[in-house]
This record gives C-alpha cells, structure tokens and sequence, in this order.
C-alpha cells in the first residue's frame, strides 16, 4: 500500500498547527514555506481537512487554517481518511470466481482466503491509527525535541512581520 504525499505533509501541517495559540490561523502558503512544499498542492491537502472538520479555514488578510478539533479529537486515522479517502486499500476483484469450480452463489469476497488475510490486516493498520491522536505525536515530539514547539511558533511570527 503506498499512501500520496499529501498524507505525510496533511499530518505535519496539522502537527505544526498544535502549536500555534488558540485561534491563531495561518496561511496555506506559510505553512507550505515551512518546509518548501508547493502551496498550491498543500492547500488541495488542507482544504479536504477543513472538509473533513480536521480544520478550520478563517478568510481574509489574517486568515488561514486552523485545527478545528483539540488535537486529543484528531486521529491520525481521520486525517489518512480526510487525504486518501474511505475506501478499503485491498480490493476484492473475486479472482476465485474465474478459476475452475463451481462459482454459484460463492460470495468470495467473504470465502476467499486471501482477500481475509489483507482485510485483517488493513482493519489492525486503521486500529493502529485510529488509536494515535495529534496529541500523542505532539507530545512525543516534544519529549524527543522540547524546542520544536517554541522554534515552530517563532518561525511562523517571523512571517508575520
């Protein structure tokens, strides 16, 4: 499984955003300069998050995005949905049912060995993240490197001025 780009920049950008004072939003293209990705692109990522209610997008000259959720209520899994889509990333094409055998009335899609092996393990990947929060990467962040809040904070005032 290979998951777009947009989904490492979608949870950076979000991660960023933890950071920031209560309210405070910021640019798609402050937070694309951050770490010189394509604004244009990161602002396609942001706006599926504010769809999503990850974020939430303020107009205007001092507007930009910002979590719209504490980032306790944000799971990593929400943001691969709001990036990737809900669909399943295994597809059962029911490869069986062109095979030799008997095929009537066989739903595959629940008999096939193979197609409950890669459900399996794409419902623990989606336990997985559904069980980590902005906050838990937040906090180990700032457990590995306390400086990156305060640093990620000066840098975005720095644009302002």
């Amino acid at each position: 499984m290979r998951m777009s780009e947009g989904v490492e920049w979608a949870v950076h950008s979000c991660l960023n955003l933890t950071w920031l004072e209560p309210g405070e939003a910021v640019p798609a293209a402050r937070l694309a300069a951050f770490y010189e990705l394509p604004a244009a692109y990161l602002n396609k990522q942001l706006q599926a998050l504010a769809r999503a209610g990850i974020l939430a997008s303020t107009p205007g000259p001092r507007g930009g995005f910002r979590l719209a959720r504490r980032a306790e209520d944000i799971t990593l899994m929400d943001v691969v949905a709001a990036i990737e889509g809900p669909e399943e990333a295994f597809r059962c094409e029911e490869v069986l049912r062109r095979g030799p055998g008997e095929h009537e009335g066989v739903d595959y899609r629940r008999r096939c060995l193979v197609s409950q092996s890669m459900r399996r393990a794409e419902l623990a990947w989606r336990r997985e993240l559904a069980a980590q929060t902005l906050a838990d990467l937040r906090e180990t962040v700032e457990r590995r490197r306390p400086s990156t809040p305060a640093d990620t904070r000066a840098w975005f005032a720095r644009l302002r001025t």
